[in-house]
């Protein structure tokens, strides 16, 4: 199994916060640092120091770190044009030496769309597909070749198609609870789909779906990684996790819900063999708090070495 950490920035935090929490993660053994990719707070609270840009700061961070992977889980397809975003990604990957994953969703966060004047459509399904179109075709066209796509939401004439990621193949993570347009999705582009936040019944019927639909197109279920992304309390005792979960804006009672990840290292691990055994293989551990590197410090040095691997 494969383990990461998953962050959520726009909530009050600065690029060396990210930094000295990817550098941590990196040091403690986890297999990859994403973060979310939002420009506006979600509840109440500091929104200070405000926003950072998910692909600016994944561009900083590859020149920062030399082993772990960097990714968006995920990024919205309202808040660029795909060429562009190809393009963006393609030179993170670049200057990263190969260690990119891009995850991309339809966009959800209407508020932040308003407050920022991001155009946000009723209906985001279809240009969310045409999207991961445009990009992965971008991608796969062969060096001296065009690529041009007429499509209801874009249209690209004889565009370059350059640069190319340094990764013969680009991971690319397809994530959600639909029950029929996103697992078809995945099916056909994605290297990993990813169900996050949902308790152990809905993850098994969510993976059989993507399996289903893998089925129906011809494709190899075992060729797609499946993939869960749960929010995270990890402490040696209580107390530390009553902390954690009160910087993370909730109780603890509420935290321990029987869907999160909470506890010490033996009641984390058999949470995350009940997840292997639905066919997780990879675990996405979204910790709230980016100022608390000793959080990241022991989730790899007392509980990783307790999972299977």
């Amino acid at each position: 199994m494969e383990f990461t950490i998953f962050t959520e920035p726009q909530q009050g935090f600065s690029y060396d916060d990210q930094l000295a929490f990817a550098q941590a993660a990196e040091r403690t053994g986890f297999d990859a640092f994403f973060r979310s990719d939002h420009y506006m707070r979600m509840g109440a609270g500091d929104p200070l120091p405000g926003p950072t840009d998910a692909w600016t700061t994944l561009a900083g961070l590859a020149r920062e770190t030399s082993r772990i992977r960097l990714g968006t889980l995920v990024s919205s397809a309202t808040h660029r044009v795909p060429a562009i975003l190809a393009i963006q990604v393609a030179q993170v990957d670049a200057m990263s030496g190969g260690r990119v994953e891009f995850g991309l969703g339809t966009g959800w966060f209407e508020q932040e769309h308003v407050a920022y004047g991001i155009p946000f459509p009723a209906k985001r399904f279809g240009p969310f597909e045409e999207q991961l179109a445009v990009i992965t075709g971008l991608w796969s066209t062969p060096v001296g070749e065009t690529f041009s796509f007429q499509g209801e939401h874009y249209t690209l004439v004889d565009a370059p198609a350059l640069p190319k990621p340094v990764q013969e193949r680009m991971p690319v993570i397809v994530g959600g609870g639909g029950p029929r347009r996103t697992p078809e999705i995945a099916a056909r582009y994605a290297t990993e789909f990813n169900i996050g936040f949902q308790p152990e019944e809905v993850i098994a019927e969510k993976f059989a779906g993507v399996r289903a639909a893998c089925e129906r197109i011809g494709r190899d279920p075992e060729t797609l990684k499946l993939s869960v992304a749960l929010p995270t309390l990890a402490g040696a005792t209580e107390a530390d996790l009553q902390r954690r979960a009160a910087a993370a804006g909730r109780s603890l009672d509420d935290a321990r819900n029987g869907t999160n990840i909470v506890g010490g290292p033996d009641e984390i691990a058999e949470k995350v063999a009940r997840l292997q055994a639905l066919g997780a293989q990879r675990v996405h551990f979204q910790l709230m708090d980016l100022r608390d590197v000793e959080h990241v410090e022991f989730l790899g040095t007392e509980v990783l070495p307790l999972l299977p691997r």
